[in-house]
């Protein structure tokens, strides 16, 4: 199969990946039944983030991937302050928001990671 091919491939598993991820974090933050043990939903979580931070980010993208992640992962820090005094005046929707709001940094951290680490290994090597 010629590179291209496998370039556009991995780039429709990433996207797919990162959608799958997205939702799998918006549905178990919902619904949380032990369907699948909390555990479990992490592990798939961080797993769906690594596959998008290798297969998804190019080069010209990792300045701008980095920085969102950063950002939003800050953002979700205080947050979460935020839910626990919005708890005492509307419990339910702070809980959800609370947990989808986790499921989803536990999605987009560990893809962060890897593409850090990446660019760290780019600029040691040079």
């Amino acid at each position: 199969m010629p590179k291209r091919e496998v370039e556009r491939k991995a780039a429709q598993v990433g996207v797919a990946a990162f959608v799958i991820g997205l939702l799998i974090a918006i549905i178990f933050g919902i619904w949380q039944q032990n369907v699948i043990s909390h555990n479990g939903v992490i592990l798939v979580l961080g797993f769906l983030g690594i596959v998008v931070g290798l297969l998804n980010i190019e080069d010209r993208e990792l300045d701008r991937y980095l920085l969102a992640n950063i950002a939003f992962l800050v953002a979700a820090a205080t947050a979460t302050g935020a839910f626990n005094v919005f708890l005492t005046t509307v419990p339910l929707v702070s809980m959800y928001l609370s947990t989808i709001v986790a499921n989803i940094v536990a999605f987009v951290a560990p893809g962060a990671a890897i593409v850090a680490l990446k660019e760290l290994y780019e600029v040691s090597r040079r």
